[in-house]
């Protein structure tokens, strides 16, 4: 016997909207969300992958959409990046971004949806520790697979280095918020109730 589903904000929203739409709505806005905030970039000048505001976007619309419509809604970014639109960080795209240096983060944003919006799905997000664990383990998916295919490039120590330790702080901050925001959003869906 499976257990039951804990239901995500996107369950809650449109209710009078056939489910086919709300989830096709709902997997574009994720995907727009990721993009405008890839565009909130800062480089750093001693590694090839930038300070953004996507992992950001990545943890809040997984948990947000659950695991299918959260990776189907990066799954979507990447199409639209590959396909010309400027979605990632600084206005890149195309394939030659995707299989850069950065490309593994990219890769790492799906699964990561996944893995947060499934979690989110088993254990609920709706208040700051199970989100912030949640988030945590998202944020080890995405620098696993970004750290991993920076390492063809730098080599691993190197990419160590360059792709997970200057991040770390900037991240857990971001977890923090993100933990914050989210239980937040699931108070305007009760209408205000615990």
């Amino acid at each position: 016997m499976q257990a039951p589903l804990v239901p995500t904000i996107a369950a809650r929203s449109w209710p009078r909207l056939d489910s086919r739409v709300r989830d096709l709505l709902l997997i574009v806005a994720g995907s727009l969300i990721v993009a405008a905030l890839a565009q909130v970039r800062i480089p750093l000048p001693f590694t090839p992958v930038p300070l953004t505001g996507q992992t950001f976007a990545v943890l809040l619309v997984g948990a947000a959409l659950g695991s299918r419509r959260g990776a189907a809604s990066l799954l979507l970014y990447l199409a639209e990046g590959l396909l010309g639109l400027p979605f990632f960080a600084g206005g890149g795209s195309g394939l030659a971004y995707l299989s850069g240096p950065t490309g593994g983060y990219l890769v790492g944003f799906v699964l990561a949806a996944g893995v947060v919006g499934w979690l989110a799905e088993k254990v609920g997000v709706s208040k700051f520790l199970p989100a912030l664990l949640v988030f945590l383990t998202g944020e080890l998916v995405l620098f696993t697979t970004g750290v991993l295919w920076l390492g063809a490039f730098l080599g691993l120590p190197q990419a160590f280095a360059a792709g997970f330790l200057p991040f770390v702080i900037g991240d857990l901050i971001k977890m923090v918020a993100a933990a914050l925001a989210l239980p937040a959003a699931w108070k305007l869906f009760r209408g205000g109730q615990s």
